[in-house]
């Protein structure tokens, strides 16, 4: 099978490319690198059914030959982390539903299966606990730029369904609950990652808000998992799942874990939202899956606990910290440096 994903060098669409390479089918990779790294997938660049592009699905030409050259797209280019969305609420929209409806037109032409990444974002502010996948979506108003990313993954969904309510393309929505593990950044204000490095530094480990607000994290090789069954199951199609843990834990229970697990001095400090984000930033006091749907579906159910996750998560950056010249290729992968610096770009 030849898989085309859009944002393949990101957190979760690296560790994709990983587990799709290694049960031998062939990866074809769209990444602008906006919030990607091709040291993601540095390790990967001698596989031989590896080829990747460094462009944006908004070229419309590239996307239409890669979509159809693949049999199934996993759509994962998304603009991601409640900095991000914060800061750039026009990258934000345009990104996702520009960069959605491209995909959606292109796979449509040869029929193409796609998998659209949406996120726990589109249940806002529902007291509904937990979350089930036709449940109602609770949006804050339109003036607080933080409900903009779920406003949009919100669409991106209404136009999928209707693509394969109307027109029959196979499609399959995917909401991701907090993923986390090794390679993903805290750049944008990801909890788990930050939390990790400062109480490795000893730096202060900062929570924004209460701190009571819970949230249930789920491991990167679990979603992935999740991701894959979908993806060979047909009874899948036109529907919409959760994909997340089970373990709910709040933000400061989960600082002190971290704390205590990783043998940290850091003291913990909280920071206003106003002061992280901005004046009037709302979020979600908490954010819990139901996975009913996906288990009865495929039989997928998270594995991994939050305590091995953060192991792992505190092993990455240990091997990060390490000098380049004394880390294994193992630790670094078998790819070269000079093997990125020529990958396929549009002309």
């Amino acid at each position: 099978m030849r898989v085309l994903i859009t944002g393949g060098t990101g957190f979760i669409g690296s560790h994709l490319t990983e587990a799709l390479l290694s049960r031998g089918d062939e990866v074809l990779i769209l990444d602008d690198l906006s919030t990607g790294s091709k040291e993601n997938i540095r390790h990967l660049t001698n596989a031989p059914k590896l080829s990747y592009w460094i462009d944006s699905v908004m070229n419309k030409a590239l996307l239409a030959e890669l979509v159809d050259e693949s049999d199934i797209v996993v759509h994962l280019a998304a603009a991601v982390g409640v900095r991000l969305i914060v800061e750039s609420p026009v990258r934000t929209i345009e990104t996702n539903i520009k960069g959605t409806e491209l995909v959606l037109e292109a796979a449509l032409k040869k029929k193409k299966k796609v998998f659209i990444a949406s996120t726990s974002e589109v249940y806002g502010k529902s007291s509904h606990f937990p979350f089930c996948e036709d449940g109602d979506l609770v949006l804050g108003p339109t003036d607080k730029g933080r409900w903009s990313y779920a406003a949009s993954k919100a669409l991106d969904e209404f136009l999928a369904l209707a693509y394969w309510k109307e027109k029959r393309l196979p499609i399959t929505i995917g909401r991701f609950f907090n993923t986390i593990g090794p390679r993903q950044t805290g750049q944008y204000g990801m909890v788990v990652p930050n939390f990790v490095r400062q109480a490795l530094a000893g730096e202060p480990i900062t929570i924004f808000g209460t701190g009571k607000q819970s949230r249930c994290f789920c491991y990167v090789g679990d979603t992935v998992a999740g991701v894959l069954k979908l993806l060979d199951t047909p009874a899948a199609i036109g529907q919409v799942f959760n994909i997340g843990g089970t373990q709910e834990i709040s933000i400061e229970g989960l600082a002190n874990l971290i704390k205590v697990k990783l043998n940290s001095s850091s003291p913990v400090c909280y920071i206003p939202y106003e002061q992280a984000y901005e004046e009037g930033f709302e979020d979600m006091p908490r954010r819990v899956p139901s996975t009913d749907k996906i288990e009865r579906c495929v039989g997928w159910h998270p594995t991994t606990s939050l305590d091995t996750t953060i192991d792992l998560i505190a092993e990455y950056f240990r091997q990060k910290q390490k000098p380049l010249a004394y880390r294994s290729t193992t630790e670094m992968g078998s790819g070269t440096p000079a093997q990125l610096e020529n990958p396929k770009v549009a002309a």
